[in-house]
């Protein structure tokens, strides 16, 4: 690729474009949720119409890193533009959930292509002082989404009707392809190599199946055979997708990267504090809700600092990457995430509302700079003809650390919850639901308040002391990564 000819300016805002295309979607989905179920009639489906979005996405994120090292970035992005375009289309079309479901799989494919391929395009474009920076700034998009997203969903529902959810992204799509269509220069690629399709098969089935098996996990009630199914063909599907790629010239996953201990850590680490991520970003806003009876729309902004901070905090890693080794950036950076952790294992319930800016704000400090390293540091590790699969696999183990600990949290939140329901007398889970919703909250009355609050607290005080071990443990991770010298 060309940075001579290519418009760095215009093909970075393209990039953000799609990203924020991306970030809105599930918010924006979530916030239209009980107006499709019941329009459709579908509640027993409702959590696939998320689960098969972040299967597929993950399915896909892999191949397309590996397609674009081979044929590079721009038709790839292109293709997989086109892909969350049509399927976004398709499903504002939907007339029953099991279609909405089957368009939502083929978005997903899409959305594939999206993070990693933006990530990788910067790391063309950008010389290794500037990309942290310009990483930071593309990250922002999540951060404005978290607080767009409500807004507009809402608008959107209540003012035209949740079908122009996806049909706006139309428009946005096709905005940032014309971007990167007419900006950005990439000298062709024509591969002599074939894609390892068998390779790719069985590491499909591996994720689908991983995957599925984390949706079971956080179920209220397990399925506790599809569980086990579910794991057995995950690990018979590595094993063949390790034996394959151990015999093939072209392997979609080059074997090689996982010798590389700092590829290692880095990977580990984004993949733990993903997971601590979702933590923070599920359970903070139902705290400020349950326990302090605020109504969403202010509780969600409990978060907005993290948001604005990690951008603070990506910045930050780009003047470190130049003077200090990934392992003490690192350890440097969850100094914060462990004093946001701490705050939020050790609060009382009667915390005010001030605190979580404080805490949100520390907490995005290092999310910022963690994650920002752990994507410039696993790319500047490997060959340049294997960034796009580097990448690609940062993405997905950010990815599979949060689904495996949102199902995580939940078993937590319902088993603390169900022992708290059993040891109060005179109430039930079903009045839990009603005290997660401020309006809800209202009807149950100044008697039951107290119990039920100090059940949820319970829980959310559990699954932040689990989410502090995952800090921990990236701390102890961190420690096998025995490299002294700054990135170059």
């Amino acid at each position: 690729m060309s940075s001579r000819k290519t418009n760095v300016p215009l093909v970075t805002g393209a990039i953000f474009i799609a990203t924020f295309m991306s970030a809105i979607e599930g918010t924006i989905v979530s916030t239209a949720m009980p107006t499709i179920v019941g329009d459709l009639s579908g509640v027993a489906l409702m959590n696939w119409v998320f689960s098969i979005f972040l299967l597929t996405n993950a399915m896909a994120t892999p191949i397309y890193g590996k397609l674009s090292d081979m044929f590079g970035r721009k038709r790839l992005f292109l293709f997989g533009l086109a892909i969350f375009i049509i399927g976004s289309t398709l499903s504002g079309t939907s007339n029953s959930m099991t279609e909405l479901i089957f368009w939502r799989a083929v978005q997903g494919i899409g959305a594939g292509s999206i993070m990693p391929i933006s990530f990788t395009i910067i790391a063309d474009i950008y010389p290794f002082e500037k990309r942290a920076k310009v990483m930071g700034f593309n990250g922002s998009a999540w951060g404005i989404a978290s607080i767009v997203a409500p807004l507009l969903g809402g608008f959107i529902v209540d003012q035209m009707s949740w079908h122009w959810i996806f049909f706006i992204n139309i428009p946005v799509g096709l905005l940032a392809m014309a971007g990167i269509w007419i900006f950005l220069k990439e000298e062709p690629r024509k591969s002599t190599q074939t894609l390892d399709v068998l390779g790719s098969i069985w590491l499909s089935v591996a994720l689908l199946a991983l995957m599925y098996g984390f949706q079971v996990l956080g179920d209220t009630h397990i399925n506790w055979l599809s569980l086990s199914v579910s794991l057995v063909v995950a690990v018979l599907s590595f094993c063949g997708f390790i034996r394959q790629e151990g015999r093939v010239a072209n392997p979609i996953i080059p074997l090689q990267l996982f010798k590389i201990r700092t590829f290692v850590t880095q990977n580990l680490v984004a993949a733990l504090i993903s997971g601590f991520l979702m933590g923070f970003e599920v359970y903070l806003p139902t705290w400020t809700q349950g326990l302090l009876g605020l109504p969403a729309s202010l509780a969600g902004f409990a978060i907005t600092p993290s948001s604005l901070m990690w951008i603070v905090g990506s910045f930050i890693a780009g003047k470190l990457l130049l003077k200090w080794s990934p392992k003490n950036i690192i350890n440097f950076s969850l100094t914060f995430i462990l004093v946001g952790g701490l705050a939020m294992a050790l609060a009382p319930q009667t915390t005010p509302f001030w605190c979580f800016f404080v805490i949100a704000a520390i907490c995005g400090t290092g999310f910022g700079i963690t994650i920002t390293t752990t994507t410039v540091t696993v790319q500047n590790q490997v060959p340049k003809e294997d960034v796009g699969v580097a990448t690609s696999l940062n993405t997905l183990s950010r990815t599979l650390g949060q689904t495996l600990m949102i199902s995580v949290f939940g078993i937590i939140m319902n088993v603390q919850m169900a022992n708290g329901v059993a040891a109060h007398k005179g109430t039930t889970m079903a009045m839990m639901n009603r005290l997660i919703n401020p309006q809800t909250a209202k009807t149950l009355g100044n008697g039951l308040l107290k119990p039920l609050r100090q059940v949820l607290y319970s829980g959310l005080h559990w699954v932040f002391i689990v989410a502090l071990g995952l800090v921990i443990l990236s701390y102890l991770i961190n420690q096998l990564d025995r490299r002294n010298k700054p990135e170059t």
